[in-house]
Formats: C-alpha cells, sequence, structure tokens
C-alpha cells in the first residue's frame, strides 16, 4: 500500500514507519520542513501540499505533543489539544477531497479515553470516563468525521503505554531500576494497559489489511497489570529489591495534573477488537515482553 504518515519522526513513528516499509509498504512522511524529504505540511496554517490526484491508499496520524512532558499548564494542555485536533481535522478535510480517495484512515487517540476504572475491565464498547485526556481523545476521535462521512474506513487508535527497548518511558525508567530506586507508584494497585512497540507495529500492519475493523481499536496487551507488578517484575528481572513506594500525594505535588491522570489513574483496558480478529499478540504477558525488550530471552 501507498502509505502517507504524519508524526514519523515520532517515538512511535520511528519505529513504525521501517517496519511497515518492510512489509512491503511504500511510506510517504508528511514534513514540517521544506528541507526533509516529504510533503510539506503546516497544522497550524491548515496547509498540506498534497496535489488532488496524489496516489494514497492508507493515511497514519501519529501527531501530537508529548503529554508526559512537563506540567500540564493551561498553555500545556492547550498545545497537548490543538496539537491533535488540529492536525486530525486538517488530514481528514484533505483527504476527502483527494481522487481517489484513500481506503483507510488511521488515527493516533489515546487509552485514557476511559479514564480512571478502577479494577473494572474495558473494551471498546465501554464509555468515556472522566478528565482532562478523556475530553482530549474524544475530541481527537470526532475529528476524523469528515473522513467517517465520506466513506473512508476510519480506524482510531486507542494507544496504551507503549513498551520499547530504544526509547519512551522503558528507557528513561532503566537507569533508575538499575541503581535499585525502581519504585511502585502510590497505591501501586492502579492498573496500567500496555503494549511493545513490536506488537503495536504489527497491530498497525494487519489493521491496514483487515477491513472488518473499523472504529475505536485498543492498542494494548490483553494483560493489563497493576503498577506493583509492572515495578516487581522490572525489578525482578533486574535482579534489584522493590524497596520504595512514592506516596499519591507526593506525585501529585511533583506532577500536578499530569501526575494523577498519567501516574495514579487505573485503567484495566483489553484489545476485544483485535483478539476476536483473529490477531495475535507476540508478548501477551509482561514478563516475557520486558525480558525481550531488553534482550535477556
Amino acid at each position: 500500500m501507498n502509505v502517507l504518515i504524519s508524526g514519523s519522526s515520532g517515538f512511535i513513528g520511528s519505529a513504525l514507519t521501517p517496519y511497515l516499509q518492510s512489509r512491503g509498504h511504500t511510506i510517504l512522511r508528511l514534513v514540517r520542513d521544506h528541507s526533509q524529504q516529504g510533503v510539506f505540511w503546516d497544522p497550524q496554517q491548515g496547509i498540506i501540499d498534497l496535489p488532488a490526484d496524489a496516489n494514497i491508499d492508507a493515511v497514519i496520524n501519529l501527531s501530537g505533543d508529548n503529554i508526559a512532558r512537563g506540567r500540564w499548564t493551561k498553555q500545556k494542555k492547550e498545545r497537548i489539544r490543538l496539537s491533535r485536533i488540529n492536525t486530525t481535522s486538517l488530514l481528514a478535510g484533505t483527504i476527502v477531497c483527494l481522487n481517489p480517495q484513500p481506503e483507510v484512515f488511521l488515527s493516533a487517540s489515546g487509552i485514557g479515553f476511559y479514564g480512571d476504572c478502577g479494577n473494572v475491565v474495558v473494551d471498546e464498547t465501554s464509555p468515556a470516563g472522566k478528565g482532562f485526556l478523556v475530553d482530549v481523545s474524544r475530541e481527537w476521535e470526532n475529528a476524523t468525521l469528515a473522513a467517517q462521512q465520506a466513506g473512508i474506513r476510519v480506524v482510531c487508535l486507542r494507544i496504551s503505554l507503549v513498551l520499547s527497548g530504544r526509547g519512551g518511558i522503558l528507557r528513561r525508567l532503566l537507569p533508575l531500576f538499575k541503581a535499585g530506586l525502581g519504585v511502585v507508584l502510590g497505591s501501586g494497585r492502579q492498573y496500567m494497559s500496555w503494549i511493545t512497540i513490536d506488537d503495536l507495529n504489527a497491530a498497525v500492519d494487519y489493521i491496514l489489511g483487515n477491513k472488518s475493523l473499523s472504529g475505536p481499536v485498543n492498542m494494548c496487551a490483553p494483560n493489563p497489570v497493576t503498577d506493583c507488578e509492572f515495578t516487581r517484575t522490572l525489578n525482578s528481572i533486574l535482579k534489584r529489591p522493590t524497596l520504595f513506594r512514592l506516596p499519591s500525594f507526593l506525585l501529585r505535588a511533583l506532577f500536578g495534573e499530569m501526575g494523577k491522570e498519567e501516574l495514579l489513574f487505573s485503567t484495566r483496558a483489553i484489545p476485544k477488537k483485535l483478539t476476536s480478529s483473529g490477531f495475535e499478540f507476540r508478548y501477551p504477558g509482561i514478563e516475557k515482553a520486558l525480558r525481550h525488550l531488553l534482550r535477556l530471552e
């Protein structure tokens, strides 16, 4: 397939792009610098230099400001929101004018759509929760409406915590855990939904070719774990003890609203649509996943 992709230089995009190329797809990147190879775009100005007769089979939208970098000030929250909604709206409005239109539009969303669920298991049929990320995810997905109304198959990728040995949260945590400072956050009972970058890449390729999949799709492994389970598993693999716990009040004081929603909210999501359609995860369990990513298999 000829695939147009935004966010190709980001954490997920930089892994997904070469993977899709290895699977035989041709990638066309959206870039924000005229000196870079690809299709220039400026979402803030509503510009995409894409000819109306461009031969695009699929579009993957991964653009969005990093939600875990810095406190959520009023300005930061607005950047988070607009960086997702404006880019998605621009892409959706542009691709409906192409002739022929793309077959499928995969647009990133977040597992934060479900909010704080406690121990309740949620899937794609579950309602939205409450919170800033919930509102952002809802607006983000609604921004694909133009493509949906034009008859393009739209898939909203509700992406969970992505684990990779080459970047992201796991790489940032490793020095702390290796130093014996791997701590339980808050009560440790909050669930985290996660997925390896390997399974995420494979799932995206699978969705591109599976016409039965549309609407929201949870991009997470089938076995969510509590923060305590994750911490103890990683410490055990690294042969370190789990000695410390950071109280919830301290996390809120240090990180504010971001700490509450990103570190203390509990999301026990499962990938019902993926598994029901026949997709098989290579790394469904956290210990095997971590050993693979740390090259300890």
